[in-house]
């Protein structure tokens, strides 16, 4: 759908489209970037591929016809020198919104990102107000180049915001929010939602405010705290186990990775005394580990078992369909390991 006309009518200008049409997650982030470049003209897009080409997966399509090139920027082959020309531009007062073709290549940009985005406000006060957003994760039979999952690259990085939606509702909230925070934020978005989440948005503009978890799931046995794709294989998880177990599990999808939700991940675990960390990435140094240690700290006298983490292995990701499922974490894998909580 042209954007314009997604944006009539959320502004309820176009009486000939249903108020109850579904909104995919891809979609959903194309709605937020549109009208936030419709109300700011600071912001621009800068990345490769994204302007005639419309981006790997068409998601900044009609942008540059409608926008031009001055706001939507082809560059070369370097992620290091457009992620820099973002970080120069924020600098003097634009919001620049970085496009990753895959999130894998942010790689390059790591220096420019850490040493230069992250640290610009403890250095000189100023603010660096861009956002650098791609596709991420596998189950795309894609290999080891195309499927990586970075956030525990950058847990570590002081000065850096990281977000990672899981619904379409939230992908547009946190959009449009990653777009006015005045610091850096990293915004992933797994593939494996682009067009498969869907629902109904809201017609009123909204943001959803960074830094806050949600309760995606209500129950009392168990925590499962997760964000991303994985909140769809922790949901279906929990509803097979109340199904077949009758115990009623409860799954933090924490949205935010940086900064994180402490007290939403405590008042869960206070009231169901048993956590279950899962995410895609590989378990070594990844996002369960530290918020494993959270739990530990904040609520070791509420646990009645050990804090487990259901992660992918420690190895790239595989091109082989059968051994990318072995590598996901698959719904399966959830119920074993709520099983095993359970009968702690």
């Amino acid at each position: 759908m042209e954007i314009a006309a997604v944006a009539a009518r959320r502004a309820g200008e176009s009486d000939r489209v249903s108020e109850q049409q579904t909104t995919t997650y891809l979609e959903a982030i194309r709605e937020g970037l549109w009208e936030e470049m419709e109300a700011d003209e600071s912001v621009f897009l800068i990345g490769e591929d994204l302007g005639r080409y419309g981006g790997a997966f068409k998601l900044t399509d009609g942008f540059l016809a409608h926008f031009g090139p001055d706001r939507v920027i082809d560059t070369p082959i370097s992620e290091a020198a457009l992620v820099g020309a973002a970080v120069g531009a924020a600098y003097m007062g634009f919001r620049p919104v970085v496009e990753m073709q895959f999130i894998d290549f942010i790689a390059p940009a790591f220096s420019m990102l850490v040493n230069f985005a992250a640290k610009l406000r403890y250095r000189t006060g100023e603010s660096a107000p861009l956002v650098v957003r791609g596709p991420c994760g596998g189950g795309g039979r894609a290999g080891p180049f195309h499927s990586q999952n970075v956030e525990p690259y950058f847990l570590n990085v002081a000065g850096l915001k990281m977000v990672a939606p899981a619904t379409a509702h939230d992908a547009k909230g946190l959009i449009r929010a990653a777009i006015r925070d005045p610091d850096p934020v990293l915004f992933f978005e797994h593939k494996f939602l682009y067009r498969r989440a869907k629902e109904v948005l809201p017609a009123e503009e909204y943001t959803v405010p960074i830094g806050s978890a949600r309760v995606a799931r209500e129950g009392d046995a168990l925590t499962i705290v997760t964000f991303g794709a994985t909140v769809v294989t922790s949901l279906a998880a929990a509803e097979e186990i109340a199904g077949t177990d009758g115990a009623q599990v409860e799954v933090i999808d924490l949205r935010t990775l940086n900064p994180m939700d402490d007290k939403a991940i405590a008042a869960s675990v206070r009231k169901t005394h048993r956590c279950l960390v899962v995410h895609e990435a590989p378990r070594t140094g990844g996002v369960a580990g530290e918020i494993a240690a959270r739990v530990n700290e904040f609520c070791f006298e509420w646990l009645d078992a050990p804090v487990r983490r259901l992660t992918a292995p420690d190895t790239p990701v595989p091109f082989s369909p059968p051994l990318e499922d072995y590598y996901l974490v698959q719904a399966e894998d959830v119920v074993r390991a709520s099983r095993w909580m359970l009968d702690y």
